[in-house]
Order: C-alpha cells, then structure tokens, then sequence
C-alpha cells in the first residue's frame, strides 16, 4: 500500500533514476549547481505538465501552495520561477531529449503486442510531423513565414501502442523529407507516409535497406502498367498493379518496378492510390495500413490538447526543446503506468484522474481503478427537495 506517500511520488517511482542520472552527467548538466539540480527542474515541469499550467508563475504558485509536501513527492530544491527559467534557458535540451528516449526503450517493449487493427507480423511505423505556432515576436529565431514563427516536431510513431520511436524538434521552414535522412531503416519494417514524403531517391534508399514503405501516390506520376492483378471490389479496391516510372528522374532514382494500389474509402468518400515495394502483401491489407496513417494525427492532436506544448515557459531553442521533450517524457511515462499497472483506462482519463489528485495520499493504483457513481443513500432527509 502506498497510503501514505503522494500520488506524484508513486508516479515518479515508475522513472529509471539512475539513466536519469547518467544523462544528467553525460551532458555535464550539473557543472557547479549548488541547489536546484536537474532532477528538480525534470519533477517541476513535469508537475506543470501533468496540471495543466500555463506559465512559470503560474507553476511556482502552486507549488508553493503545497510547500508541506513537496520534500516528501520527490523535490529537494526550492522552486522560484526565476531559478526555474534560469534552467530552462542554460541547461542543455539533450539531457531531456537522452531521458525520453530511455522511456520510450521501457514503453515499446510493453507494448509490442498490442493491435492496430491490421493482421501484420511485422513492424509498422508511421512518419508524420506537425507544425506548433509561436509568436514572432518572442521566437524571432524560429521565423516559419513573414509575419509568423514556428518548430516542427518530426515523428517517427510505432502503431503497436502509439508510442513515438524518434522525434526531432525543428524550426517551421525545415522540409519533412530531411527528417528521412536522419532515420535507420530496420529490415522488415514499414514505414507509412503521407504524399509529403514522395521522393524517390530517398525511397529507393528504404528499398535498399530490405525495408518496405506505403506512400500515397501524387496525381500527376508518370508510369507504364507492368501487368495487373486482380481485385474484389465489393472490399473497396479497385486496382491492384504493378508499375514502372517512366519519368526522366523519378525512373532514375528509382529504377525497380513498384506496386500501385487503388483503394475507393467508402466511410470518407475518399479515392486512395498507394505506392508501395512490397509485393506479396494482400492489397487490402496495404491499404489498410495506409489508413492506419491516422494513428499519428491522433497522436499530434493528443499530445496538442493535453500536454503543454502551445504555451511555453521560454522563449529560447533551449527552453522550447527542453518543454517539448518533458511533455513526452511525461506522455510516454503516463503510458508506461497504464502497461504495468494493467490499467483500461484511455490515457486521458488518466492524465484527468492525476491532474486532480497529485498531492493527495492515496494508492495511485486504487485512484486509476475505482470508479462509479457517487453513493448517494445517506442523503439527509431535512434537506428540503426542489423537484419530486
């Protein structure tokens, strides 16, 4: 039982201190800290995180409201808003960045056998980025258009769990086909990816590392039709070949033939064309796993309603990034929680439950499990009733 201890201790212990801490000195994070040392600075953002804070002050307010337990949840440093921003702005992103990859090496494993809705034995990832606005004002280093700032977050999202593998943290005029260049293709995978990221050189790069990829085609492709296969269209095919490029580049950077899959949406209304260079797959299941794209939007817009990366507490790169990957170590620890605690909850249900009982000294276990309406038999009977 863990009655006596906060529920945002109990949280906490779920972190893997000592990776925290190597990461912490592989980037010298703590070079001549005297009080408020990393750790602090991890527990305190994560606390804005989990309540749904909009500024520092806003953060220190309420910290400080709960003075009497915070040496008990886990902080050992006093948290001011100015020590906080002074973090923030000069301690390096990377010891965050390191922190969230540990956590996503404990969640993926978790959950390897969960289902996508498609019957695949083989690894599937989406690639996707979403762009956060920012004030140019504030964030003149971001500059997106003329009057308009922004960073991109550049996905790399397993579809067992919806668990992001890679993330890069960009500003706005960084095109998605760079993020491709950054990734190690695994053998066997596929990788999912919107019209956004047709380019065949790079493509041809996947095909090269024995990996498979399920791209939306463009309209305007230039191809010959090798031969057909054919198809049930009651499923919604309508087409399943296997093509060429015949375009004076596109047949250069990519000289093997492809696989095109033509797939009507009946729930959207929408006609879907996909290329792919897997050729043994049932076409059905390509385009289902195409559709299974919609993971990641889920996910942006996920991460965009319940974590605080729309509002942020600084206005350098180092500030931003290091906000950025608190929000997923948060995201991808409250996942870890419901794996090992066999939760059914959604992970919104459990991020609402934390926000309102962080401080309170109940087993967390027991908080994310009982539930149900409130028993209402002891109701006095001299309160006067307004409706019979």
């Amino acid at each position: 039982m863990n009655s006596g201890r906060t529920v945002f201790a109990q949280l906490m212990d779920f972190l893997p201190l000592h990776e925290f801490r190597k990461c912490v000195r592989h980037c010298r994070g703590e070079h001549k800290v005297q009080s408020f040392t990393c750790f602090d600075q991890f527990l305190t953002m994560a606390f804005a995180q989990l309540t749904f804070r909009e500024s520092l002050r806003d953060t220190e307010t309420c910290l400080r409201a709960m003075g009497h337990k915070l040496y008990h949840s886990g902080f050992r440093g006093r948290v001011s808003r100015s020590t906080l921003a002074d973090a923030n702005e000069h301690r390096d992103w990377r010891i965050f960045e390191d922190f969230a990859h540990v956590l996503i090496d404990i969640a993926r494993p978790l959950y390897a056998g969960e289902s996508f809705g498609v019957e695949l034995d083989h690894a599937a990832y989406v690639i996707d980025s979403t762009t956060i606005d920012l004030c140019l004002a504030l964030f003149p280093w971001a500059r997106f258009r003329k009057h308009k700032a922004a960073v991109k977050l550049h996905t790399l999202l397993d579809l067992r769990g919806s668990i992001p593998c890679v993330i890069r943290v960009t500003d706005g005029k960084t095109h998605d086909l760079n993020f491709l260049d950054s990734l190690v293709f695994e053998p066997g995978a596929f990788y999912i990816m919107d019209r956004g990221y047709i380019d065949f050189e790079r493509l041809y790069r996947i095909h090269q590392s024995r990996a498979f990829f399920v791209v939306r085609s463009k309209g305007n492709l230039a191809y010959r039709r090798l031969y057909h296969r054919n198809v049930d269209k009651s499923t919604g095919l309508r087409s399943d070949h296997i093509i060429q490029l015949t375009g004076p580049l596109t047949s250069q950077y990519y000289p093997v033939p492809l696989r095109r899959v033509h797939y009507f949406d009946a729930e959207s209304g929408n006609r879907i064309v996909v290329l792919t260079n897997h050729f043994d797959l049932d076409a059905l299941t390509v385009a289902q796993l195409y559709k299974a794209r919609w993971s990641i939007e889920l996910f942006f817009k996920w991460i965009k309603h319940h974590l605080r990366i729309k509002a942020f507490f600084g206005t350098s790169p180092n500030a931003v990034k290091t906000q950025v990957w608190i929000a997923i170590s948060v995201y991808v620890l409250v996942a870890i929680v419901k794996k090992q605690l066999g939760l059914e909850r959604p992970l919104s249900e459990i991020l609402q439950i934390i926000s309102i009982s962080l401080f309170e000294k109940v087993d967390m276990c027991h908080a994310l499990t009982t539930f149900g309406p409130q028993n209402q038999k002891n109701e006095s009977h001299n309160q006067l009733l307004l409706f019979k």
